[in-house]
């Protein structure tokens, strides 16, 4: 049955909440993902949805996703999917408000959950991990079950962990007049301490899901390897910016390292191969680490977690460095 974009944003809002969700919320929520729609207009596509099922209407309170709609949110067509991704990471990365001088602003954030009773094991994992430079930074938000982070509600018997989203460099290099697109997600290969090539690449604009999740599921990633051994494969994306851009781009690099927002491994020479990735012309490369390894960390340690990339805005200086947030959590 056919499933246009706003009512598979819709049921991907709702399966976000296990709490009733009404339609000035959800129409909200579908303006972040760069979908403007009014609550009236919210509450037509939801009646559709109740009739086929896929909804459940709780009075004038709202609706929650029903166990069917779950199923046609996983098992659409992957073609009503295809560009979700992209638009969402460009509409994030507009919607990105950072100042880099006062360092306050909203930020994209990652949201992932584990279990609570592997919260010490998680926590000695995730230790050597924050210290190296595979992630986008040091500062994260955790939470306990029934808490929120952002919008999104962590599960009971878990924790969860707010990490910065590589595409939080997209908007602060937009905001600062510089275009950035993304193009793939993929692995790198990590060698004597180095990134030596990309192995697996998935283009972001013909993507359903996002790919640093893919990988993350598909087990191809050796994060442990990389910060203990100094050879792995960690998660990272390819991203190219205009030529003229690239001087100032570097510069822009340095500045946020300083400010705790690191992530950017590499830009690359005009118009040349960067890890092995071919660039556009009048383009160069950069390569970006993924937010998501700490995840991928955890989840090679046999640990489940449960991961949305790209999942929420969040106030930067709400963050807590790594060391500090495990004081709260504890």
């Amino acid at each position: 049955m056919f499933m246009n974009k706003p009512m598979l944003s819709i049921l991907k809002i709702l399966d976000k909440y296990s709490d009733v969700v009404g339609s000035r919320e959800i129409s909200r929520q579908l303006r972040l993902h760069g979908i403007d729609l009014t609550e009236r207009t919210v509450r037509y596509h939801l009646k559709i949805l109740d009739e086929r099922g896929y909804t459940e209407v709780f009075g004038k309170e709202g609706r929650k996703i029903t166990e069917r709609g779950r199923k046609e949110l996983q098992y659409s067509l992957v073609s009503e999917k295809v560009g979700f991704v992209i638009s969402k990471i460009e509409a994030l990365s507009y919607l990105t408000t950072l100042n880099l001088k006062s360092m306050v602003g909203n930020v994209i954030l990652n949201i992932s959950c584990f279990p609570t009773v592997k919260l010490k094991e998680a926590i000695k994992i995730l230790t050597p991990i924050f210290a190296s430079p595979y992630v986008m930074s040091d500062r994260v938000i955790f939470a306990h079950g029934g808490a929120k982070i952002g919008d999104v509600l962590i599960p009971e018997k878990c924790i969860g962990l707010g990490t910065v989203c590589s595409v939080t460099i997209n908007g602060i290099f937009l905001k600062s007049g510089i275009p950035v697109a993304s193009r793939f997600g993929g692995v790198v290969e990590i060698n004597n301490g180095k990134p030596v090539r990309f192995i697996s690449l998935i283009s972001y604009d013909g993507s359903s899901l996002d790919p640093l999740e893919i990988f993350i599921r598909g087990k191809m990633t050796d994060v442990l390897g990389a910060v203990k051994g100094s050879s792995g494969k960690i998660l990272a994306s390819f991203r190219e910016i205009p030529v003229v851009c690239m001087e100032e781009a570097k510069g822009l690099t340095k500045d946020i390292a300083k400010k705790g927002i690191g992530g950017i491994l590499f830009i690359g020479d005009p118009n040349k191969s960067l890890l092995e990735v071919p660039v556009g012309i009048d383009k160069a490369g950069m390569v970006i680490v993924g937010g998501l390894n700490p995840i991928a960390a955890i989840e090679e340690s046999g640990i489940a977690t449960q991961s949305r990339a790209m999942s929420t805005l969040f106030e930067y200086s709400k963050l807590l460095r790594f060391k500090d947030a495990l004081k709260e959590i504890r």
